[in-house]
């Protein structure tokens, strides 16, 4: 689990962040979300270490991250797996190099242990035997799969997507959404997904935080959050075609 204690972080004059409170569940599937300039791309940021809070602190199972050293906050970093929004595979690497890459950088394990985690994680995400592939080979979809797959192949205790169906029609989309949260759930992970999606939402927000305005305005869960009293959150949910079907 990660908690989030009165978070707050500003760039120059302009405070992006107000005092955020969150906890994320371990083996949940855990939202944030927001319209464009929320600040829930900073608030991602400040929970992997991109960035250092002005004030408040970051808990990894009760370790305050904020305030740890240099080499103990690096631990860390190597629980976390990280997907991110383009997919950022190597274009010069095949499949198989872009998965094993991190396992070369932070283990010392033979070619033979990491292409059986490779070969694993390939098959977890519906992959198999597409090793050779170069990511121009890859449809949209395919990237984001081997996306996981790397963001996985260290095996971490904390997964984070940012914007993971941005650029992908909605069939392709929802396989994502449930391979995250397979992947989630088998793991037992706390995973933390940066979304203005509503379909991800209503698929699989376990555990949501609704931020506007640098503020949390509202919590709760794929069920809650169509009947939620919050005129704000209501304005953007209902502005989405998924939405609007529902009514």
């Amino acid at each position: 689990m990660i908690d989030a204690k009165n978070i707050s972080k500003s760039f120059g004059d302009q405070q992006i962040l107000r005092n955020i409170s969150f906890h994320f569940e371990e083996g949940k599937t855990n939202l944030i979300i927001g319209q464009s300039g929320s600040g829930k791309t900073v608030l991602m940021k400040c929970l992997v270490g991109l960035y250092d809070v002005d004030e408040g602190d970051i808990e990894y199972d009760g370790r305050s991250y904020s305030k740890l050293s240099f080499k103990k906050k690096k631990k860390i970093r190597q629980e976390i797996g990280m997907l991110f929004q383009g997919g950022a595979l190597f274009d010069y690497m095949t499949v198989e190099e872009n998965i094993m890459f991190p396992l070369s950088m932070f283990t010392r394990e033979s070619y033979e242990e990491k292409l059986k985690r490779v070969n694993f994680c390939l098959e977890r995400v519906n992959l198999e035997g597409q090793n050779a592939l170069m990511p121009s080979e890859l449809s949209g979809g395919m990237i984001k799969r081997v996306a996981i797959a790397r963001a996985i192949s260290l095996n971490p205790k904390y997964l984070f997507c940012d914007e993971p169906n941005s650029g992908l029609d909605p069939q392709t989309a929802g396989v994502i959404d449930e391979l995250i949260s397979e992947i989630t759930h088998d793991f037992n992970m706390t995973t933390i997904v940066n979304t203005h999606d509503m379909n991800s939402v209503l698929k699989i927000g376990e555990n949501i935080a609704f931020i506007n305005q640098g503020e949390l305005w509202w919590t709760g869960n794929k069920i809650s959050v169509l009947k939620a009293d919050n005129t704000v959150l209501n304005d953007f949910i209902f502005a989405t075609e998924l939405t609007k079907r529902l009514k």
